[in-house]
């Protein structure tokens, strides 16, 4: 009588779906599940190829391809002439844990964030994309999108080979484009510098975090307005650095209350062309008194040269970097005059600075894109770029006048425009009774996007709403401010319903 092989079944494989394809795959994950499930124990023997391949109703050599998978990824054991078995080694690993009274096997017990992991759960609130609809901010769409001239340019570039290289760029950037924006900078906001102190960005916020890094170390103090951008303050936050928020006014941010507040920083971080979210430019006395605090206290000031371009009563401001080129780190972006997904920007620091910028970049992400640095460096240098913001600032400058048109008709009394002549997008204050953050929801809910800005403040928060303009065309506008009042007067009668009630109120004094 033939002496029968000790194999065992493996009903739990079932059967293979040739349809879905890669069946030595499907072959391999069923093994490796019945091993975890514990239905194949350490060092049974498996059924040969040959008898496996008939039960299944596949090809030896799908078997043996599986099989040999798993024994690189040592789950299985072959030897000549005693066949295939479990890798006894996982007899050695630590059996799961019995889940504890109430807890049923499937439901493991929850992960406990770090601190920083849960810190950096909650900016990603900021930085998801609302829907492209009025009164959304930085949406460049229909007439002010990139032009014909950057489809063509795109499409010849990128048919080089030069926008294809099979190798690593510089971390800097590409030296075309460093050049036609060194050129633009000091043509267009009085920035004193040489192609070799531009390092490309993927973006302002990459700046902000690059000069961070370089700048300063854990613990160091600095400067930021109060309101600020979230996305800097969160930058500032992810670095440890001790922040004093200094309140700003008309002129800027108080430089005497900050060194009062904070005498020992070492460096402010401003938006001095164009103050995020409130919009006023900041005086040339507070420009100075800055730059002079920076150079007595050998400190830095990290210029974010926001919506500098869009300036509708005169020229632009000129840059703080052209007044201390030594003591400023000047950041600026090419993607929100362009359009936001090109993530493209730019960082202008000392020289000195340059390497250590560029090790920063480098350690984030290697370089940008060569392709698009090629057909950004082809557009600037061809006069492209400038012809486009020319255009696209008399686009806005319509859009903003049809938007401040239209809520000076439609908006209440005790509903104000805070003053600005520049920027995509405009500022509306509430009466403080107004909860601003609540507002933003009823309107999202009711197909309007408009940011509150009192949780940009850290102290004595003022309710307003910041209305993007720039992508959206006049009709738009003027629909969706006739729509807002609607929303503002609706929060108006649940506020007095609740308060004649003894309610509480969902709305804040």
């Amino acid at each position: 009588m033939p002496r029968l092989r000790a194999t065992i079944s493996i009903p739990s494989l079932g059967a293979v779906d040739r349809a879905a394809g890669q069946v030595g795959r499907q072959i391999a994950q069923a093994l490796r599940a019945a091993i975890a499930r514990g239905e194949l124990k350490a060092g049974e023997l498996l059924p040969s190829t040959r008898a496996l391949s008939a039960s299944l109703g596949v090809a030896r050599g799908t078997v043996a391809e599986a099989f040999e998978q798993l024994q690189a990824e040592g789950y299985l054991e072959a030897q000549i002439g005693a066949g295939t078995r479990v890798a006894p080694t996982l007899a050695e690993q630590a059996q799961p844990v019995r889940p504890s009274a109430g807890r049923g096997p499937d439901k493991p017990a929850p992960i406990q964030l770090p601190p920083r992991a849960m810190r950096l759960a909650k900016v990603v609130a900021a930085f998801t994309p609302m829907p492209e609809i009025p009164f959304a901010i930085a949406v460049p769409g229909g007439a002010v999108a990139p032009d014909d001239n950057w489809r063509r340019l795109g499409n010849r570039v990128r048919a080089s080979r030069a926008a294809a290289p099979a190798s690593y760029g510089d971390p800097r950037g590409l030296m075309e484009l460093r050049q036609a924006i060194a050129d633009y900078v000091r043509k267009s906001r009085a920035v004193h510098c040489e192609p070799g102190q531009v390092v490309i960005t993927a973006g302002t916020q990459q700046g902000l975090y690059l000069a961070g890094r370089v700048l300063l170390s854990s613990g160091d103090r600095v400067w930021a307005e109060d309101p600020a951008y979230p996305g800097m303050t969160a930058v500032l936050d992810d670095l440890d650095l001790v922040t004093t928020r200094v309140p700003v006014d008309a002129q800027g941010i108080d430089v005497e209350a900050a060194i009062a507040a904070s005498p020992h920083a070492r460096a402010a971080f401003v938006t001095p062309s164009h103050q995020y979210p409130l919009g006023m430019p900041m005086s040339m006395a507070r420009r100075n008194a800055l730059v002079a605090w920076a150079q007595r206290s050998n400190a830095w000031i990290v210029e974010d040269d926001y919506d500098s371009e869009l300036r509708y009563a005169g020229h632009p401001f000129p840059s703080m970097q052209g007044l201390a080129p030594s003591r400023v780190i000047y950041l600026g972006t090419l993607s929100k005059v362009l359009f936001p997904s090109l993530r493209l920007g730019y960082v202008v620091a000392p020289s000195p600075l340059i390497d250590a910028f560029a090790g920063a970049r480098a350690l984030l992400d290697r370089h940008s894109p060569t392709a698009d640095q090629h057909v950004l460096a082809a557009y600037m240098r061809e006069g492209l770029f400038e012809a486009h913001i020319r255009r696209i600032r008399g686009v806005y400058a319509g859009r903003r006048a049809t938007l401040i048109a239209a809520l000076e008709r439609h908006m209440p009394d005790d509903v104000t425009l805070q003053p600005s002549d520049q920027g995509m997008h405009l500022l509306l204050w509430l009466p403080r009774r107004f909860d601003d953050v609540q507002l933003a929801k009823a309107a999202l809910a009711d197909g309007i996007v408009v940011r509150p800005i009192s949780s940009m403040y850290e102290a004595a928060p003022r309710s307003g709403l910041m209305l993007g303009f720039g992508g959206f065309e006049p009709e738009e506008l003027e629909t969706a401010a006739i729509r807002l009042r609607t929303i503002l007067d609706q929060s108006r009668s649940t506020r007095r319903a609740r308060a004649s009630t003894g309610q509480p109120r969902l709305d804040a004094d």
